[in-house]
């Protein structure tokens, strides 16, 4: 094969890795979309960096890992508030379970749900920039669970662009 050719298949080959993994809107299956805000579980969620992880005592009692993609850690690395439209956080949740190996620890049990704070300040623009997706074994909550994502948000998080994870350096 020619040099030119090379060169011209390993930039194709490299924008479609780039284009892969860049793109972390696109869903992971044709699943529900979130009532009210239309948000999808992103595709490769899970291999995204931890923002922090948390403890949501009774009547929940559960452990959580909020998680960014690319936009949402630098945002968090930066400082940068508002957060940049295209940051997208997702929020895994076990019951909280305590370990039968090792009494003070403690381990995930059964998954509860997945959520996910999507920011396009003109897409929603009526939710502070954020768009809301809660989800359980993979299919959207009702409509009536989404009715309380931006009251609460706005609530107790309007200070930190709705958002209430902080960084854990």
């Amino acid at each position: 094969m020619k040099p030119i050719h090379l060169a011209v298949l390993a930039m194709i080959c490299a924008m479609v890795l780039l284009a892969s993994t860049d793109n972390t809107m696109a869903a992971a299956d044709d699943g529900d979309a979130s009532p009210i805000y239309g948000v999808r579980i992103p595709a490769g969620y899970r291999q995204w960096q931890l923002i922090a992880p948390a403890e949501e005592a009774a009547p929940l009692n559960e452990i959580r890992a909020v998680l960014g993609n690319t936009i949402a850690v630098n945002a968090y690395r930066d400082g940068a508030l508002p957060f940049p439209d295209g940051t997208v956080l997702a929020k895994l949740a076990w019951k909280h379970v305590p370990s039968p190996d090792f009494a003070s620890a403690s381990i995930p049990g059964a998954a509860t749900t997945v959520q996910f704070m999507v920011k396009d300040s003109k897409k929603y623009a009526a939710t502070g920039g954020w768009g809301f997706g809660r989800f359980v074994n993979g299919k959207a909550a009702d409509e009536a669970q989404h009715r309380t994502c931006f009251a609460c948000h706005q609530a107790r998080a309007k200070a930190h662009d709705y958002v209430f994870t902080r960084y854990a350096h």
